[in-house]
């Protein structure tokens, strides 16, 4: 299977999931609006989320999926995918408990726990001590998704190594059908909602884990539980691990610091406006760039077992082309039509013209830090393919107290929308040292035709944005109303936009109609 086709695979699924994810936002937005109930769902779904991309997706896949995708071996064989299950096995076997330990631990410390995150709000206020008592309830409901999805995590890196993309990629999807179903079935009152909501969130992970345990039997891999034992490649794994949970603990702690500063410093529906936001900033994030880095560390590490740097750096600038492609016209779409896209999809019910314009703020400033995100996403593999996981560490780290002292020294001044503009600022930060770091070392370097696609790229969407800049101002009328025509004027809009980006790059000569009309077709 092609590089492009395994992206396309994982970011089909993906998008998938985030078309379903953008419905339950709709019914979020509708039924939870961005009061009490909301920011107290949005914090307690932040806890185990935070730990999930911190061990499950962050250190645990960065460790594991190179490790066992070397103990497969470029050319898989029985006797090497035997080999590569053991490994599993033994890992396992210490993930386990590890993970019973800690939901016991976070479930009995929920309150202390909460009050670090919230500062207990305004401890004077009644209100105030009626929405921390609402975060510590949905956050017991909330934090077994951890355990559950660490091991969805598990067996989503061993189907990866083998080339297996699609049932990991629709797992997601199955989190916002019952997220979905329960908003629907369950919205009497906003404070009943956001408690439903939590229950599906964990009951979402069984689910999931169900699923990639069937799908991992149906690809022929079998892992047994054996007794704990520290052997040499567990020990690799957490010394890989180790440097990968402070970065990823870094990386998590700049969008922890949001939730905290505006729970803390902010008006009651902030961390609402910037979870909205960050949704939609993410859609393109998560079909383009989490696809791209999916598909790349198990590929790349392969590369290199075999001592194939060429090719490895070849198969990093092609992704990375790919990707700029797709997320440099999404960033300056989101940027300009920020609002409109606000208003259309969430604004009704509970939520109003002024989480309307609070929320499109707080996506523009995202939206600069959107390619940012999906490169750092092409450049990291890179770095954990090597078993080099203290690198990025230092990075993120740096990135880290220069976004807490941007949240801290902007959100004086623009609020909430400071908070996303640190974040933004924060990763552009964190890609260029990430890239001088692989330069340096002669591990990649962006190749004629990447820079030359890149100018073109930006080139287009510069033309792109002109006019969707000039076509909002005519139909701005629009999107006043709740009705019908918001929805047929957004599409229109979009649909104008990409038709005018995919025209430019292929008279720019950036991409050639040929090769749209293959992608379309794959």
């Amino acid at each position: 299977m092609s590089l492009l086709k395994r992206i396309s695979t994982v970011g089909g699924f993906t998008l998938l999931s985030r078309i379903f994810g953008l419905a339950r936002d709709f019914l979020m937005a509708r039924y939870l609006g961005a009061g009490m109930a909301a920011d107290a769902f949005f914090i307690a779904f932040k806890l185990p989320n935070f730990f999930r991309r911190l061990f499950a997706e962050g250190a645990f896949s960065v460790g594991f999926v190179p490790l066992f995708s070397r103990a497969l071996g470029k050319d898989i064989t029985t006797e090497s995918q035997k080999a590569a299950e053991a490994f599993a096995g033994r890992v396992l076997g210490w993930l386990l408990p590890v993970l019973v330990v800690l939901l016991v631990i976070m479930e009995l410390s929920m309150v202390p726990v909460m009050l670090g995150l919230t500062g207990g709000f305004d401890a004077g206020s009644a209100d105030s001590a009626q929405k921390f008592d609402l975060v510590v309830e949905l956050g017991r409901y909330t934090f077994p998704y951890l355990l559950l999805i660490s091991l969805v995590s598990f067996f989503s890196g061993m189907l990866n190594a083998v080339g297996r993309l699609s049932a990991a990629a629709f797992a997601p999807v199955l989190l916002n059908i019952l997220m979905i179903s329960a908003l629907l079935l369950f919205h009497e009152s906003d404070a009943q909602a956001a408690r439903y909501l939590a229950g599906a969130v964990s009951v979402s992970g069984l689910v999931q884990l169900v699923w990639l345990y069937a799908a991992a039997k149906r690809a022929g891999l079998s892992v047994r539980l054996p007794r704990p034992r520290l052997t040499d490649d567990v020990r690799e794994l957490l010394r890989i691990m180790a440097p990968a949970a402070i970065g990823a603990g870094v990386m998590q702690i700049n969008l922890l610091a949001d939730v905290v500063i505006a729970a803390r410093m902010l008006p009651e529906g902030s961390v609402s406006w910037l979870f909205y936001a960050d949704r939609l900033a993410q859609l393109p994030l998560g079909v383009i760039g989490i696809a791209v880095g999916t598909v790349l560390l198990p590929g790349i590490s392969r590369l290199l077992a075999a001592n194939e740097q060429a090719a490895a750096m070849a198969q990093q600038n092609r992704a990375l082309e790919f990707s700029l492609l797709m997320t440099i016209p999404a960033a300056a779409a989101l940027a300009i039509i920020a609002e409109p896209i606000i208003a259309t999809i969430f604004e009704r019910g509970a939520f109003g013209v002024v989480d309307t314009g609070a929320t499109s703020m707080a996506l523009f400033a995202y939206a600069f830090g959107l390619p940012a995100y999906v490169i750092q996403k092409a450049l990291t593999p890179a770095y954990f393919a090597r078993s080099d996981t203290r690198t990025p560490v230092i990075y993120a780290t740096v990135s880290l107290v220069v976004n807490l002292i941007l949240n801290l020294t902007l959100i004086q001044y623009f609020a909430h929308v400071g908070l996303a503009a640190a974040t933004a600022i924060a990763a552009w930060l964190n890609v260029g040292l990430l890239y001088w770091g692989l330069r340096n070392r002669g591990h990649f370097l962006l190749d004629r035709r990447t820079l030359v696609s890149s100018a073109k790229f930006v080139l287009a969407s510069i033309v792109m944005g002109v006019a969707l800049y000039w076509g909002v101002g005519k139909v701005a009328f629009i999107f006043v109303e709740d009705n019908f025509m918001r929805i047929v004027g957004l599409a229109g809009i979009v649909i104008t936009g990409a038709a005018i980006y995919f025209a430019v790059v292929t008279a720019l000569g950036g991409i050639s109609a040929r090769e749209i009309a293959r992608s379309l077709k794959k």
